[in-house]
């Protein structure tokens, strides 16, 4: 696998790293790494542990055996929202599962974890309106 590293993830975003399939690489974008690193924690101080676990979460990607299979189906036009939001959470709560792994003795589960929920939050924030407005949609009085 290559790895490369960038100052910033093009666009405005703020992106810590990615995982390009097609060229089996990893970019680490580390002033969005290091400017993730202050809001979540306050301080740089943790940048070079905050970068590793960004970096074992792309090596995630890499290792997914169903990245290929999930992001097929997530480009489905057949899916509504919140399936496709389902899928895209697969895909991160994998990598993170790896990334985990990797850090399975690290004496600081609770950092690593604290980053996961950061991560996932919009995930999980994102299916949960989508569902309540289909409940809401459902729910409607048909018009005739």
């Amino acid at each position: 696998m290559k790895v490369v590293v960038k100052d910033r993830f093009p666009g405005g975003r703020l992106v810590g790293g990615k995982y390009h399939p097609a060229t089996h690489t990893v970019t680490l974008y580390q002033e969005c790494i290091r400017e993730q690193c202050l809001q979540l924690f306050g301080t740089e101080a943790y940048f070079e542990e905050y970068a590793a676990i960004v970096f074992a979460h792309e090596l995630g990607h890499a290792e997914d055996r169903q990245l290929d299979q999930l992001t097929e189906l997530l480009e489905s036009r057949l899916l509504t929202g919140s399936e496709k939001q389902t899928i895209a959470l697969k895909i991160e709560k994998n990598a993170w599962a790896y990334a985990a792994k990797l850090f399975s003795d690290w004496k600081q589960a609770a950092f690593l974890q604290q980053i996961v929920y950061q991560s996932l939050e919009p995930y999980y924030t994102a299916i949960s309106k989508q569902s309540a407005a289909a409940r809401r949609k459902n729910k409607q009085p048909a018009t005739a």
